[in-house]
């Protein structure tokens, strides 16, 4: 089995521990009923839970891209193109695609896509069964090149691969 976490941003969990403490401390001093700053705060403590908990891992069928509260699972076998992306390339059309539950987002260039990351700017963008999905792995060319090795090992070289070291750079 191999494993790897979300790259994370310093910047992106201090933003939400910001958010926190102004909730904890300032919120209560503006008039707000104890369940909606018990509703404010839990939000906010999710999505931070949410943004930490992001891992993928391979095993010998399957690429699992996993975070509390919305996952996706590829069969390897299914998998026809791994690619380097980027949201801001992508184009989604929305911000909150991104906060939505399952991660759905669309793009102008490859039409639906799951986003299961961390870091719009650097990730992988796999194609598989379903609609692609963009990751954002800690080290994105070890993920490629241990992703690309075992679906190679069902489908042998696939039209755009980052992670084969002889095969197309698609």
């Amino acid at each position: 089995m191999y494993h790897d976490r979300g790259r994370l941003s310093y910047g992106v969990v201090g933003v939400y521990v910001f958010l926190i403490l102004v909730a904890g401390f300032l919120l209560p001093r503006s008039g707000l009923t104890l369940w909606a700053l018990g509703v404010i705060l839990f939000l906010f403590l999710f999505y931070l839970v949410r943004y930490l908990s992001t891992t993928y891992s391979l095993d010998d069928t399957h690429l699992r891209a996993w975070r509390l509260a919305g996952s996706r699972r590829i069969r390897l076998e299914s998998v026809r193109r791994i690619e380097h992306g980027s949201l801001r390339e992508l184009s989604p059309t929305g911000f909150l695609g991104s906060w939505g539950w399952r991660g759905r987002m669309w793009s102008p260039e490859v039409g639906s896509f799951d986003a299961v990351y961390t870091d719009p700017a650097k990730g992988l963008l796999v194609t598989g069964e379903g609609v692609p999905i963009y990751i954002s792995p800690t080290d994105i060319d070890e993920f490629a090149r241990e992703l690309s090795r075992r679906v190679r090992s069902y489908t042998g070289r696939l039209e755009a691969d980052i992670g084969d070291p002889r095969g197309s750079q698609g």
